[in-house]
């Protein structure tokens, strides 16, 4: 088998854009909250969405900072955090349709893992993982084909049949 060593990772302008957009977003909300909320129940939803708005864009900062790492073994953060393992995955799923991330690609994996997520890498829910977000297009594109057909040989080597074994009196 190949040896599988692709790196997806986001570039400093579309880190620095999107957590650009959601720190104006938190700004936008808080200020609503401090001088236009209708209600003292509108002043602390505004204020919670333009906190959480913030706090997402640290998280994603810090996220984008490290890469998604395709080897033989699976996908993984490049900190070595395991996203999914090469063995569980099935399906590669990138068609228009697809609830995938932007400029990315949804995996379907044979069991279920933890909820997990990085902004503007990853996510896993229940048996999907949706990488992508913040990552160049043509990047996740090539990631893809990559895990498709590494998969494609897997599953062929597993369904071709086995050699029969010959003793030295059978021809």
């Amino acid at each position: 088998m190949t040896d599988l060593n692709l790196t997806l990772d986001a570039s400093l302008p579309r880190r620095a854009f999107a957590t650009a957009l959601l720190i104006v977003l938190g700004g936008l909300l808080l200020n609503l909250a401090a001088t236009g909320a209708p209600s003292p129940g509108w002043i602390v939803v505004l204020a919670a969405l333009g906190v959480g708005a913030l706090v997402l864009a640290v998280a994603l900062w810090r996220a984008t900072a490290s890469s998604v790492v395709l080897t033989d073994a699976g996908l993984a953060q490049s900190d070595g955090r395991p996203i999914a393992a090469m063995s569980q995955i099935e399906a590669v799923e990138r068609g228009m349709f697809a609830f995938k991330p932007s400029n990315g690609f949804l995996l379907r994996l044979g069991e279920g893992g933890s909820v997990a997520w990085a902004p503007g890498l990853w996510w896993r829910l229940g048996r999907r993982v949706g990488v992508g977000g913040v990552t160049g297009a043509p990047a996740s594109r090539a990631m893809a084909e990559m895990l498709a057909l590494h998969i494609a040989r897997r599953d062929a080597t597993e369904m071709s049949p086995a050699p029969e074994a010959h003793g030295p009196d059978q021809e």
